[in-house]
């Protein structure tokens, strides 16, 4: 699928919704829609449940004090701004249906990872996968939370672990490999390795940290090197959808 932009050579639909520009507006609806609906759910509770790499950022923005959340507000702000005038030359075209092609193809991407993963774990360990997928998306939290609860944390986990440890981690790993190497193909695959061994090891790192069992381990390994590997060739926006709808699948087809 292509578009031409007044006269302009073509823009493909993979061309665009691999750009930046594309991952700020599909994390839009991810971004609003955990933002409302934790707070709807955890209601007036003193000790709210989130997701951890939502907590790590509302850390860093608590030098704001009561104004975190609209500290976080301008910030977001700022990115689409920052994006938007950065990719401008580019000419990238702003189409409403490719934003629903992109959820599309992120949740073909979710079915597909979520049974290579399973299997490819499943036949190792010949363990039942059931408890640990479920872990895998509850995260480090202390109580055992709802399915709506669960549903919530699987978006926030979509978008928050994404931008952490794709965008920060691995985008920021395959830049300084790619021009330290000058090869992009080893950057990439140095980079999505250690990545998701770090994505990985994470989760038992902490007081609230999971126990470790090398079965786990290698699940969120896997399922860390899925990511990255859609993270570098398709993107930050697919990637976090991806990463969204397979936790929504897990937790509603398990817990339903």
């Amino acid at each position: 699928m292509e578009v031409s932009v007044e006269g302009r050579p073509s823009v493909s639909y993979w061309g665009a919704t691999k750009s930046a520009t594309y991952g700020f507006i599909a994390a839009l609806p991810l971004f609003l829609l955990y933002e409302v609906l934790i707070l709807l759910v955890n209601g007036g509770r003193a000790n709210q449940i989130r997701v951890g790499a939502d907590v790590w950022i509302k850390q860093l923005l608590s030098v704001f004090g009561t104004y975190a959340m609209t500290a976080l507000a301008i910030l977001v702000l700022m990115i689409g701004v920052t994006v938007f005038v950065h990719e401008r030359k580019k000419k990238i075209p702003i189409r409403f249906n490719f934003l629903g092609w992109l959820i599309g193809e992120s949740a073909v991407y979710a079915i597909i990872v979520a049974f290579l993963v399973s299997a490819v774990v499943g036949l190792i360990f010949s363990m039942d996968l059931g408890s640990l997928h479920v872990g895998m998306v509850q995260g480090q939290e202390a109580e055992a939370p709802g399915m709506f609860m669960m549903v919530v944390l699987s978006i926030g986990a979509g978008l928050y672990e994404e931008l952490i440890f794709r965008v920060v981690l691995v985008g920021s790993l395959s830049w300084v490999l790619y021009h330290w190497m000058g090869n992009k193909t080893a950057a990439y695959v140095v980079s999505a390795l250690v990545g998701a061994l770090i994505f990985s090891a994470v989760h038992y790192v902490g007081a609230l940290g999971d126990a470790f069992t090398l079965s786990s381990f290698t699940f969120r390994f896997l399922f860390g090197l899925a990511l990255n590997g859609i993270f570098l060739i398709r993107g930050f926006g697919v990637a976090a959808w991806t990463h969204a709808l397979y936790d929504v699948l897990v937790v509603t087809h398990l817990l339903g």
